[in-house]
């Protein structure tokens, strides 16, 4: 007989009998969908995983090519690859109760910060087996080291790898640029090219410019992975990496430091903050040399900045990271005074023997233009007023010519456009128009802005570069040739890959005539004794000075100034010094000083010092007394 009575609770036991047969159902349920499941995986998806394990277990990997090496001109090699020892930690390798002990080691072996160091290690937590690099150019003594201690330094290998080194430093690094870790934006763009987290890349200069051709093509090569997922062996080399092309470049060493010791003797005697001087051949539009000072070492990056030396580089106020050459644009000064004498040439508001009376100043309403001497200088033509640079001479002449004209011309001489040189970060520059003046201001260009564009001031602006292009032009009879650095690619067995040869941008539209007289226009800048001593040296030059006003009045209201001299030399022998009159010029050089307030014209010294060192004059005629502080209104 039951001892259960309807309404009274349910003994233990059969509570529990029931609790073991559900529990007994879920057990039969589950491991017979695990036994239907890994029957499924084995019989039906077993090739499946097989194919995985066995990629899991062999694996393709890239095997980097060497960089193309760099030459100047002469074969003196600029760039090279060098081996050199890099730190890589693997993270799966280092246990994380160590990692603070191995950071602060490291850092002390190899001068870097710790909290750096785990935040390399942190940046690639997914990718565990892969090794991050902490160190490149590591001393061989820190690689010993390293070796000596690896039972405390868990996760830390060394490796070998070719290192980029510049063997003339600093005074190549605007041309040549740098090599780098690749960006993590660099790296998204260019992941599907096979770039690497830890590839070097060009960032600026050929290096960056030349990046698909110094590259090379990676091989590949299949490796066999351990269980902890180490590389155990090279299974066999799939492809052999392809070293990169070499690059021959138009620049000659030997002057690029002839071009140095210029701008360098006339920085630290006048103190410039930054200043230029670009050499080429007018026959072909090869830069010989291109120098934009302060300057930086580009080893400090192919060698690894660290965070505080490249902070150094950010916060110098002179910013020593930008060509100055080709980056930054100028007001140009009377320089620009080839634009507007030519153009008024041209379109007949003037002739060679025309004359305009030049007073102290010119007025337009209550405004006042002076000449920069403050008397005027009588009646001129064209060629006493490009030599004496007549700023009252250059305003008429603009005013008759009207802004949009000037611009015409400043087109033709290659003014307000790129050059198109084989190098990043190259300036427009500015050429004011009415068109530019209302999308910029709203209003068309001023009767006073026409004076100042006259004689490349007020909205004028152009690089360096553009000024020397445009000179050369001038010199070599009238052809624009685009600015050209590399001239050569050369396959890794020295064969010529390609040969760039000059390339014509265009022809200037100003006849023959009037270059010829803006050729000689040009040497009696020289002759005038309006560049000081310059024709007193044993060669014939022709050229332009040019002082450009910025900035804050003095008490005298008188503004601060930047310097130029751009000239040619035509070709010569040492019993045939040249004639002004002739196209053969084979180099054209300009020099910029910014804010050289001086007594005389701080560019056309550092001109002077470079031509006597070029040619080897063996005469001295650099005037440092003139370098001394003065202003004289921005004489031209």
């Amino acid at each position: 007989m039951s001892d259960y009575v309807l309404g009274r609770p349910e003994p233990p036991q059969t509570r529990l009998g029931v609790r073991f047969g559900v529990f007994g159902l879920i057990v039969v349920l589950v491991v017979g969908a695990l036994t239907t499941r890994l029957f499924y995986i084995q019989a039906v998806q077993g090739s499946y995983y097989s194919d995985l394990a066995d990629q899991n277990l062999h694996q393709t990997l890239p095997i980097k090519s060497a960089r193309g090496i760099i030459y100047d001109r002469a074969g003196r090699e600029l760039a090279i690859n060098i081996p050199s020892y890099v730190v890589y930690i693997r993270p799966a390798d280092m246990p994380f109760s160590q990692r603070d002990a191995v950071g602060d080691r490291l850092a002390t072996l190899l001068g870097l910060d710790q909290a750096e160091i785990i935040a390399a290690v942190d940046r690639y937590a997914s990718q565990r087996f892969e090794l991050v690099r902490i160190a490149s150019d590591v001393s061989s003594d820190a690689a010993r080291i390293i070796v000596e201690e690896s039972r405390n330094l868990p996760g830390v290998e060394i490796g070998i790898e070719d290192r980029r080194e510049y063997e003339y430093g600093p005074l190549m690094s605007h041309v040549l640029g740098y090599v780098a870790p690749i960006s993590a934006d660099q790296l998204a763009q260019l992941s599907d090219s096979g770039y690497l987290h830890d590839d070097q890349i060009g960032q600026t200069g050929v290096e960056a410019r030349f990046e698909d051709v110094l590259r090379g093509t990676y091989g590949q090569e299949q490796v066999e992975r351990d269980a902890s997922g180490r590389i155990a062996r090279i299974v066999q080399i799939i492809q052999q990496p392809e070293a990169g092309d070499s690059l021959e470049l138009t620049i000659d060493a030997e002057i690029q430091r002839e071009a140095t010791d210029a701008l360098q003797w006339a920085t630290d005697i006048v103190h410039l903050q930054h200043g230029v001087i670009i050499v080429a051949n007018p026959q072909t539009g090869e830069i010989l040399g291109m120098v934009s000072l302060p300057t930086y070492d580009d080893n400090l990056f192919a060698r690894g900045i660290t965070t505080a030396e490249y902070q150094a580089l950010i916060d110098n106020p002179n910013h020593p990271l930008v060509n100055y050459a080709i980056s930054e644009q100028y007001p140009p000064g009377s320089t620009y005074k080839l634009v507007t004498a030519s153009g008024g040439l041209m379109d007949g508001v003037i002739t060679p023997t025309s004359q305009l009376e030049t007073a102290a100043y010119l007025e337009i309403g209550p405004y006042r233009y002076y000449d920069w001497n403050r008397r005027g200088f009588g009646p001129l033509d064209v060629t006493q007023a490009y030599a004496k640079s007549s700023d009252t001479f250059f305003y008429q002449v603009a005013g008759m010519l009207g802004v949009d004209r000037l611009a015409y011309w400043a087109d033709q001489w290659g003014f307000g456009k790129r050059t198109g040189i084989d190098l990043p970060a190259e300036a427009r520059g500015i050429i004011p128009t009415n068109a530019w003046k209302q999308s910029v201001f709203g209003q068309d260009v001023f009767p006073g802005e026409v004076y100042h564009a006259g004689i490349g001031q007020g909205y004028d602006a152009a690089t360096p570069l553009q000024l020397l292009n445009a000179y050369s032009a001038l010199a070599n009879g009238g052809t624009l040739y685009k600015p050209q650095i590399v001239r050569r690619v050369l396959a890794p067995d020295g064969t010529v890959v390609r040969d760039f040869q000059p390339e014509v941008l265009s022809t200037v539209g100003v006849d023959p005539d009037v270059l010829l007289t803006m050729r000689l226009a040009a040497r009696e800048v020289v002759t005038s004794r309006h560049s000081g001593n310059l024709v007193d040296l044993p060669l014939v030059v022709a050229g332009k000075t040019g002082t450009a006003e910025f900035g804050v009045r003095d008490g005298q209201g008188r503004l601060p100034f930047h310097s130029w001299f751009v000239a040619f030399v035509p070709n010569f022998t040492a019993d045939q010094p040249g004639d002004p009159a002739a196209t053969d010029s084979q180099l054209a050089i300009v020099a910029f000083a910014y804010d050289a307030v001086v007594k005389a014209n701080a560019a056309t010294e550092m001109v002077k010092y470079f031509l006597q060192d070029h040619y080897d004059l063996g005469v001295d005629l650099t005037r440092p007394d003139l370098m001394q502080g003065g202003n004289l209104w921005g004489g031209n």
